[in-house]
């Protein structure tokens, strides 16, 4: 009886951890196309391949990658009811977020003109990097919001919300930096500098139009949420 009780027990383990493979391939296409999708993150690996090289541009992925971590955590443990975030916080994190990319990219685009002085252009040699790579991507706090949203959709990858939540995590952080790591080897083997240069000017100017949008979007939320919004 014993016996057969803890292979009962084994089987129905095993049946909730069967990945449900027609989900795990409908999400993986999913955020294919989302990573695919120019944003501050592939703004600033690319800058940053384009200014300084591969393998500054892949320290900026690892921080990009552990914002990603980060923000899918808090998010799992909103998912489960553990934590809650304000819409108020989130936002004042927001214009946090934004005004450090706005300064990063008037920062990169000075060091772009040649007038620029040579301390200057030390001080912009910071572009990129693990801390700056991870400063940007955690400096959209929305992005928690996205995955509470993105990841109900596909929980029943597997039968165990534990479960689901590390493969579609794993999942996550792989596309993330496949699609990263591919950009940074077209820019470095497949661009000379001039056109390295050109790239990075406008992965400069797409992050301030960014930084521009979320500080409107962000202090629009604020007036939504004061009592006479």
């Amino acid at each position: 009886n014993n016996a057969g009780s803890f292979r009962a027990c084994v089987r129905y383990e095993g049946e909730k951890a069967l990945i449900n493979l027609t989900l795990l391939s409908a999400y993986s296409l999913s955020v294919l196309l989302l990573l695919v999708t120019p944003g501050p993150v592939v703004a600033l690996v690319t800058g940053t391949a384009a200014r300084h090289g591969a393998r500054k541009a892949f320290a900026t992925v690892i921080g990009t990658n552990s914002a990603s971590l980060v923000l899918i955590i808090l998010a799992a443990l909103m998912l489960a009811g553990v934590v809650s975030i304000s819409g108020l916080f989130l936002s004042l994190l927001g214009i946090a977020g934004s005004l450090y990319i706005g300064y990063g990219a008037l920062i990169s685009l000075r060091a772009g003109n040649p007038q620029t002085n040579a301390q200057e252009n030390t001080v912009a040699a910071g572009d990129g990097g693990v801390i700056r790579g991870f400063i940007t991507g955690i400096s959209n706090p929305k992005d928690i919001l996205f995955f509470v949203a993105f990841f109900p959709q596909f929980i029943s990858v597997t039968q165990n919300f534990a479960a689901s939540i590390m493969t579609l995590t794993v999942v996550w952080i792989i596309f993330d930096f496949a699609v990263l790591s591919l950009y940074i080897l077209l820019i470095n083997k497949c661009l000379s500098p001039h056109h390295s240069r050109r790239i990075g000017l406008a992965s400069s100017l797409f992050l301030l139009v960014i930084s521009l949008s979320g500080l409107v979007y962000n202090v629009r939320e604020i007036i939504h949420h004061l009592p006479y919004g």
